[in-house]
């Protein structure tokens, strides 16, 4: 009896110690802010998100007064004024907005943060695959518009403490600055997105619009970039690091029964032995 017993504590202790085993470390990838100019430090339910930001209200890296500030022509996020050839019309207007909220508010970029080496922030998003129809409805919405540049993060002239254009610059149609959707979105904020051809709601892509009545779409996206990127062989040295972690992270149960365990074993393997 002995022995059966010693085998049935060694077997649960196998499957507590494999449970363990699996049992993930979080990921820094999910669920985070960048370290940026405006960001929380951790994302949290936001009560009163203003308007089109107000899609996180339920788990945001902005503040109320961001997502506010972000729907104003000349907002004290940046100083940076959108009407910098001529009045920007409200249906391309309202793509920055969403475009900014996304930015600001949403905690599921973390596959695609880059550190950075600036004055007004340690972190940016590069890359961020971009739904089709995002890209495109917001090309199609701003190719009439006026713009004298076409990468918005630096360049300007801002001697009046807002951008303005480039002296000898001119101010010419989307359309030209941007031939295609691809270029808007990739060329714009220096690659924070890459246009892509998958559609909303495939799970593939980043969503900047979306109903929050049907959950934010993002989450599923966010986990398949982070499992693809720790599944790539130049990721796999800092995965094994989290693994021993998470194995010796053991619950305070298994740490109490694991000497029982051994002095049961040792017990039959001698009872065993004596016949």
């Amino acid at each position: 009896t002995g022995l059966a017993m010693g085998r049935a504590v060694g077997q649960a202790m196998v499957v507590l110690l494999a449970a363990c085993a699996v049992m993930p470390a979080k990921d820094p990838l999910l669920n985070v802010c960048m370290d940026a100019k405006h960001h929380k430090t951790k994302p949290g339910p936001e009560g009163k998100l203003h308007d089109q930001c107000s899609p996180w209200k339920d788990n945001a890296c902005c503040t109320a007064n961001t997502s506010s500030e972000a729907h104003k022509d000349q907002s004290n996020l940046y100083n940076f004024n959108w009407n910098h050839c001529g009045l920007m019309p409200p249906k391309c207007k309202r793509h920055f907005i969403q475009d900014t909220c996304l930015y600001e508010c949403s905690p599921n970029l973390g596959p695609w943060i880059d550190q950075v080496d600036s004055s007004w922030r340690r972190e940016r998003i590069l890359h961020v695959p971009l739904c089709k129809e995002d890209c495109e409805e917001w090309w199609e919405d701003c190719k009439d518009y006026l713009t004298c540049k076409e990468n918005w993060h630096k360049g300007w002239n801002w001697a009046t403490g807002t951008n303005r254009c480039p002296w000898g610059s001119m101010c010419r149609p989307f359309s030209e600055v941007f031939p295609r959707p691809k270029d808007l979105c990739e060329k714009i904020w220096s690659n924070s997105y890459k246009y892509t051809t998958e559609h909303r709601g495939s799970g593939r892509c980043i969503q900047m619009w979306f109903d929050p009545a049907q959950g934010n779409p993002n989450v599923v996206v966010a986990k398949f970039y982070a499992w693809k990127k720790r599944s790539s062989p130049a990721q796999m040295e800092k995965v094994i690091p989290e693994v021993d972690k998470a194995m010796c992270a053991l619950p305070w149960a298994v740490l109490v029964l694991l000497p029982l365990a051994l002095v049961v074993l040792l017990e039959g393997s001698w009872g065993c032995g004596s016949h």
